[in-house]
């Protein structure tokens, strides 16, 4: 009995080192599992597509700013909250947008507004000094559909995303927004 273990174990051990010595070998590309990343707009998720007029009526794609870390914020000319957060989100675009980052080819905010009223819309932009290129609207209000697909109950909203789309913080707000974007920058 004592002979059948030891010649047991003895294979055993055998087996155990020759299956540990392939860590040299290279991994083939169909061993690596790749985990797809979900779109939805939880922190981690791939931000789902918004594609629609500027200001200029022409369409933008979110997806037009890969590459760059992005602001999304969801906000509207009539909405008293998000105007008196509007310097706050032009202090960051301010600071951020010649900052080297850590992954990222820049900084950039994709504004969306629920305005129904184009003129009004247009003239929050040109006074609150909201600089940036990428505004757009499809003029529905609460019926946005932007707003509909990310689950926008309030404004303002915001979501940060890096440069491969996903998502890295929601609901940012003063000091927060960055807070959250020092995370990411190498230097300013």
């Amino acid at each position: 009995m004592k002979k059948v273990f030891a010649a047991l174990m003895l294979t055993a051990g055998i087996a155990a080192t020759y299956s540990f010595t392939t860590f040299d070998q290279p991994v083939k590309a169909d061993r690596m599992a790749v985990k797809p990343v979900k779109v939805g707009t939880g922190i981690g998720d791939e931000a789902p597509e918004i594609v629609m007029a500027g200001v200029d009526g022409k369409e933008i794609k979110l997806s037009s700013l890969r590459g760059k870390i992005v602001l999304i914020d969801f906000w509207a000319s009539w909405c008293g909250p998000c105007r008196r957060e509007n310097p706050n989100v032009v202090s960051a675009y301010e600071k951020y947008k010649k900052a080297k980052w850590k992954n990222a080819k820049g900084f950039d905010i994709f504004s969306v507004s629920l305005d129904q009223n184009a003129d009004a819309w247009k003239a929050a932009i040109e006074k609150d000094a909201l600089v940036w290129k990428n505004h757009v609207s499809d003029l529905k209000g609460w019926q946005n559909g932007a707003a509909a697909m990310y689950g926008v109950s309030s404004i303002p909203m915001s979501f940060l995303i890096d440069e491969n789309g996903i998502i890295l913080a929601k609901n940012l707000r003063g000091l927060e927004l960055h807070k959250q974007l020092d995370l990411h920058v190498k230097s300013l």
